[in-house]
């Protein structure tokens, strides 16, 4: 069975977890061994994230990677140790085929989901594709993102809420898009609760977040019946080289999981 066939099996909701970025060669490995033994506990499929570069910074001294080679191999031993899926975002089409030998789905960044020749290049590398809904998108909008990856002949594709612009320095989750992109897009539909967080374009030039709710948008999710969720965890968010403001500490991560589990037992 492959990734996309054990993602919609519909026993339990799955999981898209791990740091923001590959910040180095040992710490995506520590962080993989706990989730999957407690995933593997709870019968959560899970699926290892971790960017190999991150393009999308708000300052130009902002930690981007440890070089494309360099956190690809990371993500790709990642995968061979603990046998399970890994997903890395995509920034521009040389990126997808580049990505597609390590990784087992690509996913498209939120500002970047109605670009054309990115989803098509993507959809033509055969991996599963998960689009983010842009921040300026409807949620029956992104049916037309959807469309590009199918008519470029490939069919497993899911996609992602993570918030809509409310203001210059916030985001605001409609849970009414969960039911829309399901019946609009006809796939799986996850809930990216950490970034959905995020309070983009401080002064600072450092997003902020509030990681204090992210239980509550993960109940939520999984109350107006998501498919997946997708938590960024780190082992000390405040030490974290890329969106430590709205991550989940890793010691945290079990016992959220475990009242998930209980919740959509009890939904279906």
């Amino acid at each position: 069975m492959n990734t996309y066939h054990k993602l919609t099996g519909k026993k339990m909701f799955f999981l898209l977890a791990g740091p923001c970025v590959i910040e180095d060669e040992e710490m995506p490995s520590r962080v993989a061994a706990r989730v999957k033994q407690v995933t593997d506990r709870l019968g959560i499929p899970y699926i290892f994230k971790g960017s190999f570069r991150k393009a999308n910074r708000s300052r130009l001294d902002s930690f981007t990677g440890i070089g494309d080679e360099k956190a690809l191999r990371v993500l790709s031993r990642v995968r061979e140790e603990f046998n399970i899926p890994v997903v890395t975002d995509i920034h521009d089409e040389r990126d997808a085929e580049m990505a597609a030998e390590y990784a087992d789905v690509l996913q498209i960044p939120a500002f970047l989901c109605r670009q054309t020749d990115l989803l098509v290049a993507a959809a033509r590398t055969g991996k599963v594709i998960n689009i983010k809904k842009g921040q300026f998108l409807s949620p029956a909008a992104m049916r037309f993102a959807v469309d590009k990856v199918r008519e470029s002949g490939n069919r497993e594709v899911m996609v992602t809420e993570r918030g809509t612009t409310f203001g210059y320095q916030d985001l605001v989750v409609d849970f009414r898009g969960i039911p829309v992109m399901q019946e609009e897009c006809a796939c799986p539909v996850v809930v990216d609760v950490t970034h959905s967080l995020q309070r983009p374009n401080q002064e600072s030039g450092v997003t902020g977040g509030q990681p204090a709710m992210i239980e509550t948008i993960a109940r939520a999710a999984i109350a107006v019946g998501a498919d997946g969720i997708f938590i960024e965890t780190h082992e000390n968010p405040s030490r974290a080289k890329s969106d430590g403001a709205n991550m989940l500490p890793l010691d945290l991560l079990e016992g959220l999981l475990e009242r998930l589990a209980r919740l959509y037992q009890a939904i279906h």
